[in-house]
């Protein structure tokens, strides 16, 4: 099997690698990233070369998507977004143009080489904001976005579903909850948290840090994406959660305390602007459907990766300090702007 895994060097996507691969030693992973500044090669390293080849390359451009896809591959796994939803705040263009007409490109791509299965990675976020006794959402809840990122993919998944029911694309949608593990860039909540708390540096915590969000590592992600790959009925919708509801001060405590920093870290800022106050998803059909579920609890997916992190800290060093953008430099004789 030859699948195409688009933003294949960022957090979640390097992770849906490594856990392919080891799952399947006969697959081969096309890997088409931009490498913008989430993109780090080194998520990648000690994969086998035989079974993956990254190609640097953007999906807003035709011919860089034509040229991962080559002679054909069994399925494309869309990870390739912008997602940080402070940046879309400040600056939506990025957002627009690769999470909505990224993904038109790789729809029209896909439909010429006739590829055979598409499976589109989207969020929560897309729901907007749950009430705190609300049930948690379904994927036929209506999409209500509530920041530029959401609305982006929103629209994303729009394109998606216009696509399989005017052309009978075969695609397949999943929606995730937060994710956490290893390899996720440190501007993110639980990399920030746990990466300041080691060396002692404040732990910034929007507004009162009652924001609820419901948790999953990103190796249960992985294996939920594959579920769907294989034996996701096209046209669908599959919502991917942890059940693992928490607030943000509650995730901060608990990262705070297995890094053995003091919970006086925690540094109140302001909130950011439109935040949702609560996600959550309900994973029912997906684990009715295809059999998945959750194998790790938070408790112990946030101990293992507060001691990833620990124990890797030459990788996130070299992240927030910039150093990770060489390393394309050594391995391909490039440069990265």
């Amino acid at each position: 099997m030859r699948i195409l895994v688009t933003g294949g060097a960022g957090f979640i996507g390097s992770n849906f690698i490594r856990w392919a691969l080891s799952d399947h030693p006969q697959l081969t992973v096309v890997n088409l990233d931009a490498l913008t500044y989430a993109g780090n090669l080194q998520n990648l390293e000690g994969i086998p070369a035989a079974h993956h080849v990254f190609m640097r390359g953007d999906i807003r451009r035709r011919e860089d998507v034509d040229g991962a896809i080559g002679d054909g591959v069994d399925a494309i796994v869309h990870f390739a977004a912008e997602t940080h939803v402070d940046r879309s705040i400040l600056a939506a263009d990025d957002f627009l143009t690769t999470n909505v007409l990224g993904t038109q490109v790789l729809i029209e791509a896909a439909r010429r080489a006739g590829v055979p299965r598409f499976v589109h990675v989207s969020t929560d976020e897309v729901y907007g904001s749950l009430a705190p006794d609300a049930p948690a959402f379904t994927e036929t809840d209506p999409l209500e976005p509530n920041s530029p990122y959401s609305a982006s993919k929103a629209a994303s998944d729009h394109l998606i579903r216009a696509a399989f029911h005017t052309f009978q694309f075969p695609a397949v949608i999943t929606r995730c909850s937060n994710n956490y593990g290893p390899y996720q860039f440190p501007e993110k909540f639980v990399p920030l948290f746990v990466t300041n708390a080691l060396t002692g540096e404040p732990c910034p915590l929007y507004g009162d840090g009652e924001n609820v969000r419901d948790w999953l590592h990103v190796e249960d992600h992985a294996r939920a994406i594959w579920a769907v790959l294989e034996r996701g009925q096209l046209g669908e919708v599959y919502n991917v959660g942890g059940h693992a509801e928490m607030t943000n001060r509650q995730v901060a405590e608990h990262i705070l305390d297995l890094a053995g920093a003091p919970r006086s870290l925690i540094r109140p800022v302001a909130d950011r602007p439109g935040h949702d106050r609560r996600y959550a998803m309900n994973p029912d059909k997906l684990e009715r459907e295809l059999g998945w579920t959750p194998k790790w609890n938070f408790a112990d997916g946030i101990a293992a990766t507060v001691s990833w992190y620990r124990t890797h800290e030459d990788w996130w060093r070299a992240v927030k300090s910039g150093a990770y953008r060489d390393y394309y430099e050594r391995q391909y004789g490039g440069r990265l702007s």
